[in-house]
């Protein structure tokens, strides 16, 4: 039963609505593995097991009768623990919000419910979904090498489905939280188009950076689930309207005829020799697919990469004004230092930074004019361990070399995917990204797809537990 905890989300949804197997017994193969192993990972900061098991019974009950909702449906999947649910808490990482219990469920999690999926818990976080997790939470531990970073701010999002304890999870990304734990613990992670997906119900780290999207062990897993959770919400006036591609069906049409950028410049200044080796070995393995490689020059990130500082610091301020200062004494220290920043930035600061962020994203987009994907990196370094990562965040300079790759299609909204692209020379995951135009998180999702199985997505499976 142990293999079937590490299949693909789609995978063992299409084995529980074809009926050989129920939603009921997977969920509760993944509620044993959570009590039995957990304790090594620590993922979940909430199990909702009562609920689960209630949801894989009534899910049974609707595929027994023939009304099969979608191919999430009877699936455990798990949520970062920043998404409302409702009558459960949502603590976000901070201990002060540990009786934050929601009246009503966060967009996202709606759809994951109406979708059919059996939400299986909540998952552990840094503290506000920043960088470092608060000092009375045992951190996420990487289920590939322990002693490595496991990604944040979504850590647990993406420990949970390394190891087993969940198919797919909801992760949210500001500088590159969906993409550093996708890479640090092997799996896929997808940023959607900044307004695809609601955030409504999720509590904020920065209003205008911030992206709410899914986590999974397969490309195909993820587009299942951006399916399920994209789309207009009246509640977040900021979603976009543009309607929703079936993205499992796009999959299928591979990469032919796509043009794909590469800067070798880009990839390889500052970059270690084995992460700029596997974006080149992407860039091989779509062209053999029928993609044309399409060398360019990438427009200068930097100065937008340094505006992001004052960007995410202020709107930080906003996010917490209810409790900060006011109950500054239940924040960490990095935290508090983190907004007490925050209220340090001026306006000419920040209006500066905003149009260092324009310039940016109409750089891009001149750039998607002519090249449909953009291949690149998620970290230029492997990677950290936990005491080296620790040590980041009081270095400017190593704080936006960390982020200088993902954080631009925060900047800029532009979609993008991490994907697993095999192991560095200590056995840790190496992963690369791809960003795309704006809504086409399909093309995406072909390309993505194309890559994982051309480079073996069967041997990105840590040890077995």
């Amino acid at each position: 039963m142990n293999d079937i905890a590490f299949l693909g989300l789609v995978e063992v949804g299409k084995k529980i609505q074809r009926g050989s197997i129920s939603s009921l017994e997977v969920t509760e193969l993944i509620l044993n593995r959570i009590d039995n192993i957990d304790e090594i990972h620590s993922a979940y900061a909430l199990v909702m097991k009562e609920s689960a098991i209630s949801d894989a019974l009534s899910a049974d009950a609707e595929i027994q009768s023939g009304n099969i909702r979608g191919p999430l449906h009877g699936v455990p999947v798990a949520v970062k623990d920043l998404c409302d649910t409702a009558g459960v808490v949502t603590a976000c990482g901070m201990p002060m919000f540990s009786n934050r219990i929601p009246s009503k469920d966060s967009t996202v999690v709606a759809r994951l419910r109406s979708a059919g999926a059996v939400i299986i818990g909540k998952l552990q976080m840094t503290e506000g979904a920043l960088a470092m997790h608060h000092p009375n939470i045992t951190p996420p531990v990487n289920p590939w090498v322990s002693d490595r970073w496991s990604g944040a701010s979504s850590s647990g999002s993406g420990v949970s489905v390394a190891a087993g304890l969940t198919y797919g999870s909801l992760g949210s990304d500001t500088g590159g939280s969906i993409r550093f734990p996708s890479l640090c613990n092997g799996i896929v992670g997808l940023k959607g188009t900044w307004g695809r997906v609601s955030r409504a119900g999720v509590f904020p780290l920065s209003d205008t950076l911030d992206h709410v999207g899914p986590m999974a062990r397969k490309v195909e897993d993820v587009a299942a689930m951006l399916g399920a959770i994209a789309g207009y919400d009246e509640l977040d006036p900021t979603t976009l309207p543009n309607q929703v591609p079936n993205y499992l069906f796009e999959i299928e049409k591979g990469v032919k005829g796509l043009k794909i950028g590469i800067d070798h410049t880009y990839i390889s200044d500052g970059v270690d020799s084995q992460i700029s080796g596997a974006a080149n070995s992407c860039a091989d393995i779509l062209a053999l697919s029928g993609a044309d490689i399409v060398e360019f020059t990438m427009p200068s990130t930097k100065d937008a990469i340094k505006g992001w500082v004052p960007l995410c610091v202020a709107e930080a301020v906003i996010s917490h004004r209810d409790t900060y200062p006011k109950q500054a004494d239940d924040y960490s220290e990095t935290l508090s230092g983190f907004l007490q920043a925050g209220q340090e930035v001026t306006g000419a600061e920040y209006a500066e930074a905003t149009i260092l962020r324009r310039e940016l994203t109409g750089a891009i987009n001149t750039l998607h004019q002519d090249i449909d994907l953009i291949i690149t990196l998620t970290m230029p370094q492997p990677i950290p361990t936990v005491d080296e990562f620790a040590k980041i965040g009081e270095d400017a300079e190593a704080v936006e070399n960390l982020i200088k790759y993902t954080s631009v299609a925060d900047l800029t909204g532009n979609p993008t995917i991490s994907l697993p692209a095999g192991f560095d020379d200590n056995g840790a995951p190496i992963g690369i990204q791809l960003m795309g135009r704006a809504l086409e998180e399909d093309i995406l999702c072909r390309a993505g797809d194309v890559f994982q199985k051309e480079s073996n997505w069967e041997k990105n499976i840590p040890t077995r537990n």
